[in-house]
């Protein structure tokens, strides 16, 4: 059975699950151990280790479905399920650190660099507070950013060092402060670490990824996969969540619109609400078809064995950014035009909608660097260099 059918037989069980899923503030026993095994944590693990080691394509479709019952259970897969693709770049010691004992074990992250990190003999040290560490409470390592000195890029121009830390249980605690109205679901708590030691193998450059440097998991995990942009990978699976629980607002939305009877009517023969429907369907059309051909292309240049070049990776960032933007402003359109009796947070609308706004405030699916970059490329312009 393929991913996306995996998906789709666990979708009642998910959709059954989510309100436990929000009083307790993260994913439930239950669905994160049927995803578990179900592959779909590990969709993108390196095969050697017992992974799918799917296509992009296919993962980023299975997280869609999720989306369709359950925004947090697709978010949680979604982040969590890159980290497992991400740590077959690193060298194998520490892969065999995190897998070697237990082949399922998961991690969770928080990269925007909020710590400090230290060089030390061997390895760093570092200490902080990160937030946003979605599936935290299920994982036993974490894979947190930090910005670890200078780095030559070439030319004698030295930047900031923004590296991964990869850190094992024992070695960070958990702060339980994820109250939240949207998202409420993924469990996405601060991790608070004090002054804990990394091996230099457990560490990598993100200015590594960034400037197509050979990479030390490449060696045993040589396949396509691990040949693709880290930055760009990342960005669809956020996005793809987002494009999921916008499906699946708008499945309840119509569902709800059949038998729904305002003064004027019935809302399925009103002429407007019939166009708002068709509009919503058709961008979200167009979004998800988007991201295929994108996958499809970044595929093609890995198994070329070939780099995506950078403006390409800036555009195709901006096409989900603005896809994500695009999902979120249907979903408001028919919000608007919902019942009012939606305010309510146990109507059948109230939690996807908060899903797409929450998701959305996360900071790698912002618009405006990636929208001036594709402008400036077309025009001859000078590009955002994060957007890159």
């Amino acid at each position: 059975m393929g991913l996306v059918a995996e998906a789709q037989r666990l979708t009642p069980e998910i959709e059954a699950a989510a309100e436990e899923g929000e009083r307790l503030r993260r994913l439930p026993d239950g669905s994160w151990k049927g995803m578990h095994e179900a592959g779909l944590f590990r969709a993108l693990q390196p095969a050697r280790w017992g992974g799918g080691e799917v296509k992009l394509r296919e993962f980023v479709d299975a997280v869609m479905q999720v989306g369709r019952a359950s925004g947090s259970a697709s978010w949680v897969m979604g982040v969590i399920g890159v980290h497992p693709w991400q740590l077959a770049l690193f060298p194998d010691e520490a892969q065999h650190d995190v897998w070697g004992a237990d082949r399922g074990r998961m991690h969770s992250s928080s990269y925007v660099p909020s710590g400090k990190a230290e060089k030390v003999p061997g390895g760093y040290r570092i200490s902080g507070r990160w937030s946003f560490s979605s599936g935290s409470d299920h994982c036993s390592a974490v894979n947190l950013g930090v910005i670890a000195g200078r780095k030559d890029v070439g030319g004698g121009i030295e930047v900031s060092d923004f590296r991964s830390m990869l850190l094992l249980a024992g070695d960070y605690t958990i702060d339980d402060n994820w109250h939240v109205a949207g998202m409420k679901g993924t469990g996405s708590k601060d991790i608070i670490v004090d002054n804990a030691f990394v091996p230099e193998h457990r560490s990598q450059s993100h200015l590594d990824y960034f400037t197509d440097q050979p990479l030390p998991g490449w060696e045993l995990n040589p396949g396509p996969l691990y040949r693709l942009p880290w930055s760009v990978v990342f960005n669809f699976a956020l996005a793809s969540s987002i494009y999921g629980t916008a499906l699946g607002f708008i499945d309840r939305w119509v569902e709800e619109a059949k038998t729904r009877t305002t003064r004027w009517g019935a809302m399925k023969e009103d002429p407007l609400m019939q166009a708002r429907l068709s509009k919503a369907i058709w961008d979200m059309d167009a979004v998800v078809l988007k991201l295929h051909r994108d996958c499809d292309t970044m595929w093609e240049v890995a198994v070329a064995g070939e780099f995506l070049p950078k403006e390409e990776r800036a555009s195709m960032r901006w096409n989900v950014n603005r896809g994500s933007e695009i999902a979120g402003q249907a979903v408001n359109e028919l919000m608007h035009a919902a019942s009012g009796r939606s305010i309510f947070t146990d109507h059948p609308l109230n939690r996807f909608y908060q899903d797409v706004q929450g998701g959305l405030g996360h900071a790698f699916l912002a618009t405006d660097s990636f929208a001036r970059t594709v402008g400036a490329m077309r025009m001859g312009g000078t590009p955002v260099e994060m957007a890159l």
